[in-house]
């Protein structure tokens, strides 16, 4: 729940059983406890269907906290990309063959994209595998906090123009949250933030936990952003 103005509050931390990291932030336990037990259909109207062969990803949602209170880091792809060029995305990408399972590639992944160390990052929950049926991706979202939290910047130009950590309170004022109309008839929520227009998948996946965690409340549906091909 945020507060009126629209900071998310910080109680005081505690232990969520994971020695290696210590404690964790009362707002961040609080939030996992209101996911636990959340569907695929509660996230996405597209999960994996059975028996269809898809090709297996995952992404990091990695939760910190700085003086601007909670925050959640997002990547925006390079401009120059084959897909999805210019948006901004969690970090992640296709689970490799030595990959451990999807914790690994995410972790794998986000210190590919934005130099953080993985060994600051307390994983605490796996979500549901979600796919995306124009790439055949099967996605699943790995919840962490960031018990350490370091720099982070775009190790490779050619595929991320830049790593922010962007604050919950920014993501849950009304007046960076819009409808995005896409010409093959998609519309969506995005979040105008950091300069950056969040949509389509990544858009989609932090407006729902957002809402399931109670930290978002109304928003004008009516104001429209449409994306220009």
């Amino acid at each position: 729940m945020s507060t009126q103005d629209g900071r998310v509050p910080r109680p005081p931390s505690v232990d969520p059983g994971d020695g290696d990291h210590g404690a964790v932030p009362e707002w961040f336990a609080g939030f996992i406890a209101s996911i636990i037990d959340v569907r695929g259909e509660d996230l996405s109207r597209f999960t994996p269907p059975p028996g269809l062969a898809t090709r297996p990803s995952a992404v990091l949602i990695l939760f910190g906290e700085d003086e601007h209170g909670p925050d959640v880091l997002l990547i925006e792809r390079a401009a120059d990309m084959r897909s999805h060029a210019g948006q901004p995305a969690f970090p992640g990408g296709a689970v490799d063959p030595d990959d451990n399972g999807p914790i690994a590639a995410a972790l794998r992944e986000a210190q590919e994209e934005t130099g953080l160390d993985p060994e600051g990052v307390a994983v605490a929950h796996v979500l549901p595998d979600l796919w995306l049926p124009p790439s055949g991706f099967s996605v699943t979202p790995v919840i962490g906090y960031w018990s350490v939290p370091a720099p982070v910047w775009a190790v490779d130009p050619a595929e991320v123009a830049r790593a922010e950590r962007i604050a919950i309170s920014e993501l849950v004022d009304p007046a960076n949250r819009v409808t995005v109309v896409h010409p093959s008839g998609y519309r969506g929520p995005g979040f105008q933030v950091a300069g950056m227009l969040v949509w389509g998948f990544t858009a989609g996946l932090l407006d729902r936990l957002l809402d399931i965690a109670g930290w978002a409340g109304p928003w004008p549906l009516e104001r429209e952003v449409e994306i220009e091909l």
